[in-house]
């Protein structure tokens, strides 16, 4: 995938990932009283980190391929991913500027975080703006793994890089299980977690990126 579409899914699955131990259900919710559910439990989440397996399947050129590495967020819209496999590249927010650092390229893509009233819905998600019921229309998806419940969320405003959003969610504890999202080319994008640990005081440290020596900086576009 290109850097733009797998920073902005990237940027999609970070929003959801904080909703990874909501409080038990006794019964299925109606959809949108799910998606109610799922914003109260992103809404009490300060930072969040953990190991992640990202894989994408299909689209124009029928590709499939799988990364894994690790992952710290925090609001509002700091967020640092980490591939540590089978390519090292991070993408960095530090609340003001997003950096996309592509080892094997030598090359550092510098953008500017978009001010709320021009964010997508994943960044204002990010800085904590974000409403999953206000922003997307929720249903429950045809078919979900055995003991899981499957929302589908589709934007109510189109967006250029995802049609829609499935959640897979564990039927008694409504613990996120899988995360799809589904490009304009037909691709899936799926994330899944370990190791998660929320609400531990993660620094505003964690989030400074220093740009390496010797690589091609392009700030907004514009190589340096």
């Amino acid at each position: 995938m290109e850097v733009s579409m797998v920073l902005r899914a990237t940027l999609l699955l970070t929003v959801l990932s904080f909703l990874a131990s909501t409080p038990a259900a006794q019964e299925r919710l109606a959809p949108d009283a799910m998606a109610r559910a799922l914003q109260a439990r992103y809404q009490g989440i300060r930072d969040f980190s953990a190991d992640f397996v990202q894989t994408y399947r299909g689209g124009v050129l029928r590709t499939q391929t799988s990364e894994r590495g690790t992952v710290v967020i925090k609001k509002p819209g700091r967020m640092r991913w980490t591939y540590t496999s089978p390519e090292r590249k991070e993408f960095v927010s530090d609340g003001q500027k997003i950096y996309s650092y592509l080892t094997q390229d030598r090359q550092v893509i510098v953008s500017a975080l978009p001010p709320d009233d021009q964010a997508t819905t994943p960044a204002l998600f990010l800085t904590g703006k974000g409403d999953i019921s206000r922003d997307f229309v929720a249903v429950y998806a045809d078919s979900a793994p055995s003991g899981t419940a499957a929302l589908k969320l589709t934007p109510r405003r189109s967006e250029p890089q995802y049609e829609y959003l499935v959640v897979a969610i564990d039927a008694a504890s409504l613990q996120i299980r899988a995360l799809t999202t589904r490009d304009r080319q037909g691709g899936d994008s799926s994330l899944t977690f370990t190791n998660l640990k929320e609400n531990t005081g993660i620094s505003d440290k964690e989030f400074a990126f220093r740009i390496p020596r010797g690589v091609d900086v392009i700030a907004d576009g514009t190589p340096n």
